[in-house]
């Protein structure tokens, strides 16, 4: 009878999670607590650190099948959503819905903003081909640089699927890191002085500007770059709704609803292809370390322009909020404000960086559209 218990309990054993577990599970799961640490503690953008997270763990469960393809409940997801490209195309829309562009409209030059910091995108792309990865794989690595997720996985499922896992967490994780990262790049590049100069308080748009933009960006770069129509043009469908005034009920479950579920899944599957076996590899550790490079090469280039329109405009542009052109939104604009307050208290940038910040979202949908047209036949 203890002989037949015994046996019974070491084949539960050997079924449990326990006598699967090995170092790699184990330093993942550590990675997943550490995301949950930042979200709950730190406050680093817990909508996006939270999913990917506990996907992290749940993944790194030995045994679990969760993330199986063709039976795991979030592998099934992940082929859905994902990989498909459909839940990056849909939080484009929700962006859209989200996003208020007054303040680029306000001051259309703040564009320029969000096109200097897309300068990550190509020192990314080019510190890729020298690490011997492939054309593909080095645009699709490339455009972590421009710190916005659904672009990122669009661009990698469709250029350079075997990387998406590690794209995904890499472009989430620094956009989420942005209050870390930044500040000591924008500081490096700008005086005292400069973080305290206090900028003019915007025009007024009309409402008849806020609903003709999306209608003109839409055809307009549909018909320069029609790889653009997927990404850009779900934005400006979201941002018409929002601005039209007359579907109060579609703009509202873009925003809320629509938005929620999407982030949650979209978020759980990204963390849930940390996979212990699939992402502590050489080439997992690189995309990584090249996304970093980016990301700073992007704050940088964009403190540096906004450096230069500060001169061109007399000292009337603060150069911090050229640090907001990496399309983090609104995470950058946010940091740009806060590095602002820090130096003058009564500094008040959030509605200016808001700016480029919007900007450098579409700046960085358009590179990718570039890259796709350049490369994706290659």
């Amino acid at each position: 009878m203890t002989t037949d218990i015994s046996s019974r309990l070491l084949l539960l054993y050997k079924d449990s999670g326990f006598a699967q577990l090995e170092i790699g599970h184990v330093l993942m799961i550590c990675v997943g607590l550490t995301l949950l640490y930042l979200a709950v503690k730190k406050g680093f953008e817990p909508l996006l650190l939270i999913p990917i997270g506990f996907g992290a763990i749940l993944t790194n469960l030995p045994g679990s099948g969760i993330m199986d393809l063709n039976h795991g409940f979030l592998g099934q997801i992940y082929q859905a959503g994902t990989a498909s490209e459909i839940f990056p195309i849909v939080m484009f829309m929700c962006l859209g819905a989200l996003t208020d562009f007054s303040p680029l409209l306000a001051n259309p030059l703040t564009f320029l903003l969000g096109a200097a910091a897309q300068a990550g995108v190509f020192v990314a792309l080019v510190g890729a081909v020298w690490m011997g990865f492939g054309l593909k794989a080095a645009c699709a690595i490339g455009i972590i640089g421009g710190a916005d997720g659904p672009t990122s996985i669009y661009l990698a499922g469709k250029m350079a699927p075997q990387y998406l896992g590690a794209i995904a967490v890499a472009s989430y994780s620094y956009m989420s890191l942005v209050p870390l990262i930044q500040p000591p790049i924008i500081k490096l590049f700008t005086s005292k002085e400069d973080r305290s100069i206090v900028m003019t308080t915007p025009r007024t748009v009309s409402q008849t500007e806020k609903v003709m933009l999306p209608v003109v960006v839409a055809i307009f770069v549909g018909l320069v770059l029609p790889a653009a129509v997927p990404l850009i043009g779900m934005m400006m469908f979201g941002n018409f709704i929002r601005e039209s005034k007359v579907v109060e009920r579609l703009s509202l479950s873009a925003q809320n609803e629509i938005c929620n579920i999407t982030t949650i899944f979209l978020g759980l599957t990204v963390g849930a292809t940390m996979k212990a076996e699939d992402f502590l590899k050489a080439d997992t550790l690189k995309i990584v370390a090249l996304g970093l490079i980016a990301f700073m090469a992007g704050t940088a280039m964009g403190v540096i322009f906004g450096q230069v329109m500060k001169v061109l405009s007399g000292g009337k542009i603060n150069p911090v909020i050229g640090a907001a052109g990496v399309s983090a939104v609104p995470m950058a604009a946010r940091t740009a404000h806060l590095v602002g307050q820090e130096a003058n208290p009564r500094n008040f940038l959030l509605m200016h960086a808001m700016g480029p910040n919007v900007a450098g979202v579409i700046g960085t949908a358009v590179a990718a559209s570039v890259l796709l047209s350049l490369a994706g036949g290659v």
